[in-house]
């Protein structure tokens, strides 16, 4: 493979991503001549300038905030993609853009050894682009959801909702939004974490920290916890998978 061969991230900001030395690290053990940059932008408007300031690219992830957005500058996307309504694989080839979804498969896999016959329902916190790839494979599984989040849409739940009723029902809980992301590690998910039991399955798609206020906080309690990295191993592989077939 030729080193001229380019391979990106995209999103605002991205001073502490996880792709590109997750990506660094496998073309060095691999010995595949190939270059992963961040490449932040400010507005989405800008990716168009962006595919021609790096005409080598072959193919891009996707994160905050762009991964629905990103859509309408695309030539397709795939079933998945299309499903979910959001984006964070795009394969590039003789110019066509192509939108893929590996966030729901990974999410799959990594929560899958964790569940017990009690997880029946989840609290999905957050209505983002990565909230729609859990909702995806969540129904794969087989698994109810309801999404909480600040203000009222739809049938969403607000925080001020979650009752102990919700809680001793909804045994696996979900964040999909950036609270204690770090730099802000001292945030976290508005919940009642006294109504936490050793019953409950905390998940938390952030990975930097290792451990979030909202996954020690649940620790405490006695919950099983996890976060984000082996998602975000299993996704960027299949992402890789996408880009060499």
């Amino acid at each position: 493979m030729s080193n001229d061969v380019q391979y990106g991230l995209i999103g605002y900001p991205l001073s502490h991503s996880f792709s590109p030395s997750y990506f660094k690290r496998k073309f060095e053990q691999e010995h595949i001549n190939a270059q992963y940059k961040a490449l932040p932008i400010e507005r989405i408007d800008l990716f168009p300038s962006l595919l021609d300031e790096y005409p080598k690219l072959q193919g891009l992830n996707v994160t905050i905030p762009y991964k629905e957005r990103v859509i309408d500058y695309l030539d397709s996307v795939d079933d998945a993609a299309q499903q979910i309504g959001a984006v964070n694989c795009i394969s590039i080839k003789d110019g066509i853009k192509i939108g893929h979804n590996t966030d729901a498969k990974a999410f799959e896999e990594s929560i899958l050894p964790l569940l017990k016959n009690h997880h029946t329902d989840a609290l999905i916190l957050g209505t983002g682009g990565a909230s729609k790839a859990v909702k995806y494979a969540l129904k794969q599984i087989g698994i109810d959801y309801t999404t909480v989040s600040r203000n009222k849409v739809d049938d969403n739940l607000i925080y001020e909702e979650l009752t102990e009723d919700l809680l001793s029902k909804h045994y696996i809980i979900i964040n999909t939004t950036p609270l204690g992301i770090y730099p802000t590690i001292s945030e976290h998910p508005d919940i009642p974490y006294d109504l936490i039991t050793e019953k409950h399955l905390l998940y938390d798609l952030i990975y930097n920290p290792g451990k979030t206020r909202f996954l020690i906080r649940g620790a405490a309690n006695g919950a099983t916890v996890k976060n984000g990295l082996e998602m975000l191993e299993l996704q960027a592989e299949a992402s890789w998978t996408i880009w060499t077939s």
